[in-house]
């Protein structure tokens, strides 16, 4: 029988281990436990690529139904109100007993005199349709949780969804939202005047993992396949991972694919696999990050290559010939994109793991 690689880097797959993600899942699962009137009911997960959002969506659909909930999920595109009726009527239809949707109201001679009253889900729109689905849910206690993922402040329907959210809020029904997305896309929707109730939501930045927390979860998941691993591979793997989770999962991916058939996952297992991981994280992370910069975001990142590691804001002012109250307006975007960080007042690094190496290779 094959070996079973317990890695998990395709998109939106859970991982068996949640590095560094505890204190927010249980956060949120005490919410669903809580019910009405819990603040983290109404919350946004906001992070680059790779932080392990789509994940963490997920995981909390999975849990939802221990704390008495249904979920319906969905993504920020074309569709997403019917998707989102369709998929909550799909996951309580073991609960609830859908009402008849349609009614014999009078009949006449003729294939033609029937006359029907079409059901409260086949009519209406959608806040209507959706409010008969959540009061019958809500008649057993069961709770509806829609996540919504990527969140494009541009789709109309979005907008829609959120705002009737808002008044099943205001009616106390049992229902809560999370929707993640990138920094400057949460950013955008959360500056619609539309759904300004919005900049109440609980927000959760989803940043990098510490190296105790990744060491933990690479040990463990390793062992979890039946192997072990090297100590000095280990160390290898950890400042690989740059604290990302999706590294994480592709470096461990492939240190175990280098390591099969064998009992151990050694040093040059780890070194394999974070070339391999390396070469991955560019085509999926840092190709698609460094093609959404403008050209004076570009600008600003390269100002900071000159440096080993840290940045001051003045020296990359200077390097980009503005003053630095134009570079701070820059400075912003990179940090709300999520692709720098800023340590503390004026001192800035690369948050996104191998993306000082890759604006260097694209120079």
């Amino acid at each position: 029988m094959a070996e079973r690689n317990p890695f998990t880097p395709a998109f939106g797959t859970v991982p068996p281990i949640m590095a560094g993600r505890d204190r927010l899942l249980a956060e949120l699962h005490a919410a669903l436990e809580q019910g009405v009137g819990d603040p983290n009911l109404s919350s946004i997960l906001v992070g680059a690529r790779g932080t392990g959002k789509t994940a963490c969506l997920t995981r909390l659909c999975e849990d939802a139904s221990d704390a008495g909930w249904v979920s319906a999920s969905s993504s920020a595109i074309p569709g997403l109100l019917d998707d989102i009726l369709q998929q909550a009527q799909r996951a309580s239809a073991q609960l609830v007993k859908p009402k008849p949707q349609r009614q014999l109201t009078g009949l006449s001679v003729g294939p033609l005199g029937a006359s029907w009253d079409m059901g409260d889900e086949e009519r209406g729109n959608w806040r209507t349709r959706m409010s008969a689905l959540l009061e019958r849910l809500n008649a057993r206690d069961v709770g509806l949780l829609i996540t919504v993922d990527e969140v494009d402040a541009s789709l109309s329907e979005l907008i829609t969804m959120a705002v009737v959210y808002q008044h099943f809020v205001r009616e106390r029904r049992k229902v809560a939202l999370l929707m993640a997305g990138l920094p400057s896309h949460v950013h955008a929707l959360l500056n619609d005047k539309s759904v300004s109730f919005l900049r109440r939501a609980q927000r959760h930045p989803l940043g990098t993992i510490a190296d105790a927390d990744v060491r933990d979860a690479l040990k463990r998941t390793v062992a979890s396949g039946g192997k072990t691993i090297d100590e000095e591979a280990l160390e290898i793997c950890v400042e690989a991972t740059g604290g990302f989770p999706y590294m994480l999962q592709l470096v461990g991916y492939r240190s175990w694919q280098s390591a099969l058939g064998k009992a151990e996952v050694g040093k040059e297992d780890a070194r394999a696999g974070m070339r391999a991981a390396q070469e991955d994280f560019k085509e999926h992370v840092l190709a698609s990050t460094y093609r959404e910069l403008s050209a004076v975001d570009l600008r600003f990142a390269k100002a900071m290559l000159p440096d080993k590691a840290e940045s001051r804001l003045a020296d990359i002012a200077r390097r980009m010939g503005v003053t630095s109250r134009y570079a701070s307006k820059y400075r912003g975007r990179l940090v709300a994109a999520g692709i720098v960080e800023e340590l503390s007042r004026g001192v800035l690094r690369f948050a996104i793991p191998g993306f000082r190496k890759y604006l260097q290779e694209m120079e």
